[in-house]
């Protein structure tokens, strides 16, 4: 007399769908930017309750037909760069076409044009500086300027260190011999960042050029 033993059926156990580690970081370290720049919104707000004449007075001299231009320059460059990451996601770093065939265009061509609209972003923002110190609104003028500059320039300090990333990207996928997800990877998370600073931008834009 035989007995048949059947094994229990098992299947391999399949490998945890884990996140990328590079992703995940780079959203931890927003989220403690985005909390530095809602300490920079808590100053302009407390800042202009306790001096809402001045508020008014220094507001007045803000030219926001031009700060609207620069805002659509800066969130176009957000398209302009997510066609890129789309590009990247497919392994295509380089355009398969002629210069003005945009539907061939490569990461590297959507990236360098958003690295062109967020220098084009850094440069008017700075003319406008210019502008209002000769208009009398200096760094120490009074504590209108000091929020105003504060808040926008060190926005404007973290869209340069985006553009600054931007060529890190384009320069490793031009000398990579074969763009794989390393590549992608990292295009992906400087996306991120740009984002991120655009949204930010949004924000202040709102915030400084129409709630006066």
């Amino acid at each position: 007399m035989t007995t048949a033993t059947h094994a229990p059926n098992t299947t391999a156990p399949h490998a945890p769908n884990r996140p990328n580690m590079v992703s995940v970081g780079t959203m931890v370290w927003l989220s403690s930017e985005l909390m530095f720049f809602a300490a920079l919104f808590a100053m302009y707000f407390s800042l202009r309750a306790a001096a809402p004449e001045l508020w008014a007075n220094e507001t007045a001299k803000l030219n926001v037909p031009f700060a609207l231009v620069n805002t659509l320059i800066l969130v176009s460059s957000s398209f302009s760069c997510q066609l890129g990451v789309f590009r990247a996601e497919e392994f295509k770093p380089r355009r398969s076409g002629g210069l003005f065939s945009f539907k061939e265009w490569g990461m590297i061509e959507w990236f360098i044009l958003t690295f062109i609209l967020g220098s084009i972003f850094v440069s008017v923002q700075a003319f406008e500086y210019v502008t209002l110190v000769h208009e009398g609104v200096a760094l120490n003028s009074n504590s209108y300027a000091s929020a105003f500059y504060m808040t926008t320039g060190f926005h404007g300090i973290h869209v340069t260190g985006g553009l600054i990333a931007f060529l890190l990207i384009i320069g490793r996928a031009m000398l990579a011999k074969k763009f794989g997800h390393f590549e992608a990877t990292g295009s992906i998370v400087v996306s991120y960042y740009w984002h991120f600073v655009d949204v930010v931008w949004v924000a202040l834009f709102a915030i400084i050029y129409f709630l006066k």
